[in-house]
C-alpha cells in the first residue's frame, strides 16, 4: 500500500532559506528522509502567510526524496488559535478528501502546526473522519548536519491492543465492584443494573433516578456513585444527602434553597441551603416524591437553569450540581393523580434504575451477611464469626419464604449487627441465631397488615375457625414472599415432602387454597400494593 502523510507546515520548525537550513532538524523534510518509511505522497497543509515557505519545502523534499509527491493545500482559518475555526476547517478538508483505504495507508503528522491544530487532528483521527494512524516525529538528541531524528506510528484503534482492552475491562470491573461496596453479588438482574449505572455514572451529568423500596440501598449506592465520580475527577464539590420525607413547610424551602434573615418567623440569620452547599458536587434527594408542589417547582428550575431564589430574597443564587433522586413511590401514578409535577418527572428520569427488594435477591443474602460482619469488624475492631451450624441455620431462615425482610438490606444489616454485638468471644452461636429469628418473626407479626382481609370477605372470614385462620394467614404470607407456587410449596411442606413417595408441592398447595375458595392468582393479586403500603409506613 502507498503511504500518504497529511500534516501542517511548521512555520517555525520547518523554516529556513539559506544553506544552513540543512544543518537543522526540519520535521516535514526530515520525515521524508527515513529509509524505513517511504512516503509516496505528502499532503501539506499551510496558511496563506506561509506560501513561500511551503514552496521552499516542496523543492527541498524533491531534493532528498524525489519519489515523494507533495501536494499543497491552503487551510487558512482566520484565527489559528480558535478551536472552533480550526476544527471546522479541518473537518471540511476531511469531508472533501477522497480517501482510498483499500490502496493507501494514511498517517496524520501531528508534530507540526499549532497546539490547537494538533488537538483537532487528533480528535478527527480518533473519530475516524481521517481514517489514519497518528505519526509523531522527534528531533535527534544532538543537532548536526544530516540528522533526521526519529518517528513513531500510533494506531488509535485500541481494540487491536489486547493488553489495553484487558486493562479497560479490569477498570470497569473494579468500578462496578466499587459501586457494590466490594460485595460479590450473585443476582444477575442486579449485576446488570450496576453495570449500566457504572457506564452512565462516568459518562453523564444528567439526573439519575433510583427506584426501590425503603432499605434497598438507594442511599448507599448514591454515595458510591459520588465517590466513583470523584475518583475520576468528575466532581470536586461535596456530596449532600437530603431525606425529603422529613421536610415540611418553610423548613423544606429553607433547607433546600436557603433563606435570608427575616424571611420567616425564626429566621434570625441567613442560610445558604443544601443545594448551594452541593455546588460543584452532587445532591441526593431521597424520597423526592414527598416534596410539596412549591418545592417541586423551585427544584425544576434549579435543575434546568442552575439558579434559584432563596426564601425572602429578590436576588438569585447559582449552584451547579448533579442530581440523584430516590423514591419508593410510583411517580408516574403520582403525576397522573396530580401529586407530582410531570415536567419535573420528565427531567429527573433521564436515567432510571430499579433496585430490587431483598426478597427478590435471596442469593445475595449470604455475601451481604459476610459484608456486614466485615464492616462490624472494621468499626468495632473486634472480629466476629458464625459457628458453622449457626451460619447454616441463619442462612436457611433468611433465604426461606418465612423471612419477610420488610426493611430489606437495612433490616438484614441490623440483624447481623445485633448478633455480632451480643457474640461472646467473637462467635455467633445457634442460640443467638434462634433469638434473632424469634425477634424478627415477632417484629413482622406485629407490623405486617393482615393478608386475609385482602383475599377474603368479612362474611367468608366469619365462617372460618380461628385455628384455620391462623394457619391460612401464614400460608398466604409464604405465598406472597415466594416467586412461584412450587417455591411456596417447597417451603410449606419442607419436612413432610421428604416422607412421600410422590411429591407434587404445587398440587398440594393448590388443593389447600381451594378449601377456602382461593387460588394462587387471588392470593398474589395485591402483593405489590400491600408491600408498598407497608414500606411507606415504615
Amino acid at each position: 500500500m502507498k503511504n500518504v502523510v497529511i500534516g501542517f507546515l511548521g512555520s517555525s520548525l520547518d523554516a529556513g532559506g539559506g544553506p544552513g537550513r540543512w544543518e537543522k532538524w526540519r520535521p516535514t523534510v526530515s520525515l521524508c528522509q527515513h529509509e524505513d518509511l517511504l512516503i509516496d505522497r505528502l499532503e501539506l497543509l499551510y496558511a496563506r502567510p506561509h506560501q513561500r515557505l511551503a514552496e521552499q519545502l516542496v523543492e527541498d523534499i524533491a531534493t532528498v526524496s524525489p519519489e515523494t509527491t507533495v501536494n499543497l493545500h491552503l487551510v487558512d482559518p482566520r484565527d489559528p488559535w480558535d478551536f472552533q475555526e480550526v476544527y471546522g476547517a479541518l473537518h471540511d478538508y476531511a469531508r472533501g478528501y477522497k480517501f482510498d483505504v483499500e490502496r493507501e495507508r494514511y498517517l496524520m503528522h501531528i508534530t507540526t502546526g499549532t497546539h490547537v491544530a494538533q488537538i483537532c487532528m487528533f480528535l478527527l483521527t480518533e473519530t475516524r473522519y481521517f481514517p489514519a494512524s497518528l505519526l509523531q516525529s522527534a528531533p535527534p538528541r544532538r543537532q548536526r548536519a544530516g540528522s533526521i531524528g526519529s518517528y513513531a506510528v500510533i494506531d488509535l484503534d485500541v481494540s487491536k491492543y489486547d493488553q489495553l482492552a484487558a486493562r479497560f475491562a479490569r477498570e470497569q470491573a473494579d468500578s462496578t465492584a466499587f459501586l457494590k461496596s466490594g460485595i460479590a453479588t450473585r443476582n444477575a438482574a442486579f449485576n446488570r443494573t450496576i453495570d449500566a449505572i457504572e457506564r452512565v455514572a462516568i459518562r453523564s451529568r444528567s439526573p439519575l433516578l433510583l427506584v426501590g423500596p425503603t432499605g434497598a440501598g438507594k442511599s448507599q449506592l448514591a454515595s458510591r456513585i459520588y465517590d466513583l465520580k470523584k475518583l475520576r475527577h468528575q466532581v470536586a464539590g461535596e456530596f449532600v444527602e437530603v431525606n425529603c420525607a422529613t421536610l415540611r413547610g418553610d423548613a423544606a424551602m429553607s433547607t433546600l434553597f436557603g433563606h435570608v434573615k427575616g424571611a420567616f418567623t425564626g429566621a434570625q440569620t441567613e442560610r445558604a441551603g443544601l443545594l448551594k452547599k452541593a455546588h460543584g458536587g452532587m445532591v441526593f434527594l431521597d424520597e423526592i416524591g414527598e416534596l410539596g408542589p412549591d418545592e417541586q417547582a423551585m427544584l425544576l428550575r434549579a435543575i434546568e437553569e442552575k439558579r434559584f431564589f432563596p426564601m425572602g430574597s429578590d436576588k438569585e443564587t447559582q449552584s451547579d450540581f448533579q442530581l440523584i433522586a430516590g423514591t419508593n413511590r410510583d411517580l408516574r401514578a403520582d403525576a397522573r393523580a396530580g401529586r407530582f409535577r410531570e415536567d419535573l418527572l420528565a427531567r429527573i428520569n433521564h436515567w432510571t434504575f430499579r433496585l430490587p427488594a431483598l426478597r427478590d435477591r435471596l442469593e445475595d443474602i449470604e455475601p451481604n451477611v459476610d459484608y456486614e460482619l466485615e464492616k462490624h469488624t472494621r468499626e468495632s475492631s473486634t472480629t466476629v464469626r458464625f459457628n458453622a451450624e449457626a451460619r447454616r441455620a441463619f442462612l436457611k431462615f433468611a433465604t426461606s419464604g418465612v423471612a419477610e425482610w420488610t426493611g430489606n438490606f437495612r433490616e438484614l444489616s441490623a440483624a447481623i449487627t445485633r448478633m455480632a454485638t451480643l457474640a461472646d468471644g467473637g462467635r455467633i452461636t445457634e442460640d443467638l441465631v434462634a433469638e434473632e429469628i424469634s425477634r424478627l418473626s415477632e417484629q413482622w407479626a406485629t407490623t405486617h397488615p393482615d393478608e386475609l382481609n385482602e383475599v377474603l370477605s368479612d362474611d367468608a372470614l366469619a365462617g372460618i375457625d380461628l385455628f384455620d385462620r391462623v394457619q391460612l394467614r401464614e400460608v398466604v404470607k409464604v405465598c406472597r414472599r415466594a416467586r412461584s407456587m412450587a417455591e411456596a410449596g417447597r417451603t410449606l411442606f419442607g419436612v413432610s415432602r421428604g416422607h412421600r413417595a410422590k411429591v407434587n408441592d404445587s398440587d398440594r398447595l393448590r388443593k389447600y387454597l381451594a378449601r377456602f375458595q382461593l387460588d394462587w392468582e387471588t392470593v398474589n393479586a395485591n402483593r405489590d400494593r400491600i408491600g408498598n403500603q407497608f414500606v411507606t409506613r415504615s
